[in-house]
């Protein structure tokens, strides 16, 4: 790591650190905002079924295939001008989807959206890493990156709501036009710009193969969440699982490599990297699950949600600009062990929520969660990025941000749909005889089905599946604390080696013997 006497950052960085918190709250707020937007639009473009999951997909399906190599892309053509090319793309493309008239257009354009979120992210986090050399200085920074997104994601059904009861459906989209206009007009002013040297061409078919390794695998997540088990799903991932061998075969063969897989033999990287990737698999299933626990049992509309989840977003934000300050005595590792013992009892408080009445001890419980979280996003982030050489931190922040996208689709992949089983596994046995064939297969589908039809259930099964709805929460939240808990005492033993931020220990990855640093760094004003 970066010792203290590195340059440490001034007014200008920490302006533009406020500047590049802009289009990272903005692509955390366009995750949940459209799940407000969907009925309306529904209304309005009546997509069938495969259209609304198309519509809800294909931005988060683009932005997890195109982190790597837009990281990389950055590292060679400037991050700041990528960035800037990103966030006019993503505004302009913003008013197409605002406007569409047809679910085919709109597919298009949020299609497109994520090809240009995916150039916002490691943009953004590479860049913080050029602008504060200072270790403390930047964790401190990453720590309030990282917040932004879950800022931007709470703040979805707030906005959203607000949005939606004044204007149509297509105004959650335009939220994205003030963002990009002020990143575009305050970034060459406040934001160096920074363009590794690189040998031999931009490698087209290693794109194409990472493609084929990320898209196919995210694709049999979701479709596991969705459908279940299956063939589909099986054979998406042996695809993928082709397409990654072949990814890494051509990278190990290339001068210039999209993707650097020598950052892997750092001690550091991986384990970071490992601690991200499961931690946020809890954090995935526990927000699918809390969310429909405080609609679709408790009752409450969207923006009164969204508002109650405003606890936990605070203690993610408490312990993302905390943890930093507190790992400059005391090693990360441990940091973030004990955050995450404290999620562990977040997820026990949860195995207890009853289905009537729990959400005082469902928002205190999440807000636990929400605290680890907060930790090993700030922290482990903070370790991917200054554990690779300044010019592959592009290629380093993709990576971060590529493993957490994959944790939070797990997440809802596994414990959503361990959720979804118990559920099904309790109604069966409470629909009572005669009831309607179409009534019964609905309500043994999902409680949001039940609660649709709520008018023609039998007396008191909706409360029956409320009930089991809270049951599945139950369970999952159980594997999920047991799955934590194991997790932090990981992070104590992978990260032991780590020193405290700022130290006089070396941990670069020269010191490791992972990636050596072989060019000069180019900075540009």
């Amino acid at each position: 790591m970066s010792t203290t006497t590195a340059r440490r950052a001034g007014p200008r960085e920490w302006g533009g650190l406020a500047v590049l918190s802009l289009p990272t709250v903005l692509l955390g707020l366009d995750l949940t905002v459209l799940y407000l937007a969907l009925p309306s639009l529904a209304e309005d473009l009546r997509p069938s079924s495969t259209e609304a999951l198309w519509i809800m997909d294909a931005y988060g399906f683009l932005i997890a295939g195109f982190l790597i190599t837009m990281g990389t892309l950055g590292d060679r053509i400037g991050r700041r001008k990528l960035l800037m090319i990103g966030a006019a793309v993503f505004g302009a493309v913003s008013v197409v989807a605002a406007y569409s008239d047809s679910t085919g257009l709109l597919i298009a354009a949020r299609a497109a959206l994520g090809i240009a979120g995916a150039t916002l992210m490691p943009s953004t986090l590479s860049l913080i890493s050029n602008m504060f050399a200072d270790a403390r200085q930047r964790s401190v920074a990453i720590g309030v990156w990282a917040t932004s997104f879950a800022l931007g994601m709470a703040l979805g059904p707030v906005v959203g709501g607000a949005m939606l009861a004044r204007f149509w459906w297509g105004s959650a989209f335009l939220l994205a036009v003030p963002v990009a206009i002020v990143l575009l007009v305050a970034a060459p002013l406040l934001i160096p710009e920074y363009r590794a040297p690189q040998r031999g061409r931009f490698d087209l078919l290693s794109v194409a193969l990472s493609l084929v390794a990320i898209l196919p695998v995210v694709y049999a997540v979701k479709r596991g969440a969705k459908e279940g088990f299956g063939a589909p799903m099986f054979v998406a991932a042996a695809i993928g699982l082709v397409g990654g061998v072949l990814f890494v075969r051509r990278q190990n063969t290339l001068e210039s490599p999209l993707l650097d897989v020598r950052l892997f033999t750092n001690r550091t990287f991986s384990a970071a990297l490992g601690v991200l990737l499961l931690g946020l698999i809890g954090v995935g299933g526990s927000m699918l699950l809390i969310t429909q626990q405080l609609q679709l049992v408790e009752g409450l509309p969207p923006v009164e949600a969204g508002l109650w989840m405003g606890p936990p977003a605070l203690m993610m934000f408490l312990a993302a600009i905390g943890s930093p300050l507190v790992a400059r005595r005391v090693r990360p590792g441990i940091v973030m062990a004990a955050t995450l013992a404290l999620s562990t009892l977040g997820y026990a408080l949860l195995t207890q929520v009853a289905s009537t009445g729990g959400i005082p001890l469902m928002v205190t419980g999440f807000a636990l969660v929400y605290l680890g979280l907060g930790a090993i996003a700030s922290l482990g982030t903070d370790l991917v990025v200054g554990a690779a050489p300044p010019e592959k931190a592009g290629s380093a922040s993709a990576m971060s941000e590529t493993v957490q996208e994959l944790g939070l689709a797990l997440g809802v992949a596994t414990l959503g749909s361990l959720g979804t089983a118990v559920y099904r596994d309790r109604i069966d046995e409470a629909i009572p005889a005669g009831t309607p064939d179409d009534v019964a297969e609905a309500t043994g589908d999902s409680l949001a089905n039940a609660t649709s039809l709520a008018d023609r259930l039998p007396d008191g099964l909706l409360d029956q599946a409320k009930e089991a709805a809270t049951s599945g929460l139950n369970v999952a939240m159980v594997v999920a604390a047991v799955g934590i808990l194991a997790l932090s005492v990981l992070s104590a033993v992978a990260l032991r080696h780590i020193g405290t931020i700022g130290g006089a220990e070396p941990e670069s990855g020269a010191a490791e013997g992972g990636a050596v640093r072989e060019e000069p760094v180019t900075h540009q004003r």
